[in-house]
């Protein structure tokens, strides 16, 4: 007996499974698995895919992109994200406000074949202070459906990727990368091939990269849908085009398909014993000399060339970490003289971001915008606090100049908060009383700690 459409998306589900029962199968989940949506990755599908399915590619999945419970969650995770309206204007408030319809819409077309992406709205953000990079934003149905396709798709290929790859990746992440760094430049592999992907995901080629999925998924329909997003109108300054390569970048999927498309690269660079270290389009090799880094440059040259890429040579070098003038920069972080630092680019961004904070016609007291900055700071110092100390100190100068600029204004007094009477009026101390978080003690007490 079918299901009356109108009880398909009710949000007041009660499952028909005892909830001891349920607890029960949701122990035997793998940890490792954990993490995908139980809506699509039943027991029984989990157990298919550790042990293996017919021919190693999976032909039914759009049933279970269009099943109503997976829009739902895919719905919910959209919304938790935010964002803004694509160019139907449905913004995350007002498609909230009609969610079972518009679920539903999705999940007839869907199941038809009939659904079509609308054009993605290209705007440019700003990347430093001559450049600008793309974004593209889709509609809320389409990050819905996205999502919904990524669900199915992730842990396939999930289980084929390597550990040396960290970029957008389930329990993985930045912090796992650089500690893996850490761990190999003290074991001695001291000379760093550091590479970069000319405008990586704007040139991914489209019939490559599907070659690549089809390697593990049959189901036509999954497939189509997944083109339709490649292939997806992009719409800027009233003009539209369909680009013939790449993914968008704020697209759901990007992150899944480069990292599909660049698992052969890994596995190149892996089954010929090199140190790989790889975060989306961010990697480094590490080895013991400077031949073998040569050697590795050499290989992945060639991979890069066979699968339609190119490397800027502007970005791409070999160095060794050791030596003053030859390190390398990986995730926020310069590796150089056998030190971390801090990269330029990121300490630019967080004063920025101080400044932004500490306008001198800010009006607010100054408890509220310690207050505001706190967590900026410690996020900040907490990502970097295995950076040289002298960052710290340097960056809590800066912001107390800030804090006394301030202060001056509000005293209708002009300057910038530099003056040894300022040090005086607001010492050091007047900014620990007042909760201002120091990057340096927490360093500190840190080191302290361990």
């Amino acid at each position: 007996m079918s299901i009356p459409m109108q009880l398909k998306f009710d949000f007041k589900f009660v499952s028909s499974v005892p909830q001891v029962a349920k607890q029960e199968a949701e122990t035997c989940r793998p940890v490792r698995w954990e993490w995908v949506e139980t809506s699509v990755w039943t027991e029984r599908m989990l157990a298919a895919l550790v042990n293996g399915v017919k021919g190693g590619k999976w032909y039914s999945l759009i049933d279970k992109v269009y099943d109503p419970r997976t829009l739902k969650a895919a719905w919910k995770k959209v919304a938790s994200n935010k964002g803004a309206a694509g160019v139907d204007k449905i913004s995350i408030k007002r498609f909230r406000s009609n969610a079972q319809f518009y679920l539903e819409e999705l999940e007839r077309d869907l199941r038809k074949g009939v659904f079509r992406p609308s054009p993605v709205k290209r705007v440019h953000i700003p990347k430093d202070r001559k450049k600008t990079r793309p974004l593209g934003i889709p509609t809320v149905k389409d990050r819905i459906v996205q999502t919904a396709l990524k669900m199915a798709l992730e842990p396939i290929f999930e289980k084929e990727f390597l550990k040396i790859s960290y970029g957008f990746r389930p329990g993985r992440g930045c912090k796992d990368a650089l500690r893996e760094a850490d761990r190999l430049l003290k074991e001695g592999y001291t000379w760093v091939v550091d590479a970069d992907v000319k405008s990586y995901f704007d040139t991914i080629p489209h019939n490559l990269l599907m070659d690549r999925i089809r390697e593990k998924v049959s189901d036509r329909k999954t497939l189509n849908l997944i083109e339709l997003f490649l292939k997806q109108e992009i719409m800027e300054d009233m003009k539209c085009w369909n680009p013939i390569s790449g993914t968008p970048q704020g697209a759901v999927l990007s992150p899944l398909l480069s990292n599909v498309y660049l698992h052969q690269l890994d596995l190149t660079l892996y089954q010929n014993g090199y140190k790989m270290i790889r975060y989306a389009d961010d990697w480094v090799v590490l080895c013991r000399s400077i031949e073998e880094a040569k050697a590795a440059l050499s290989l992945m040259q060639t991979w890069i060339d066979q699968n339609g890429l190119q490397l800027s040579p502007e970005k791409t070098h070999i160095g060794n970490w050791l030596e003053n003038g030859h390190g390398f920069e990986f995730l926020g972080y310069r590796f150089e003289g056998g030190r971390r630092y801090v990269r330029s680019k990121s300490l630019k961004k967080f004063k920025d971001k101080i400044r932004l904070k500490t306008r001198r016609t800010r009006g607010d007291s100054i408890e509220k915008i310690i207050s505001d900055l706190n967590p900026t700071i410690k996020g900040w110092f907490e990502y970097f606090k295995h950076a040289h100390h002298y960052t710290f100190s340097s960056l809590d100068g800066f912001i107390r100049r800030r804090l006394r600029g301030v202060l001056r204004k509000q005293k209708k007094r002009p300057g910038s908060g530099k003056t040894d009477r300022d040090h005086r009026q607001w010492p050091n101390v007047f900014f620990g009383e007042h909760g201002l978080f120091t990057m340096y003690k927490a360093y500190v007490m840190a080191r302290q700690s361990r």
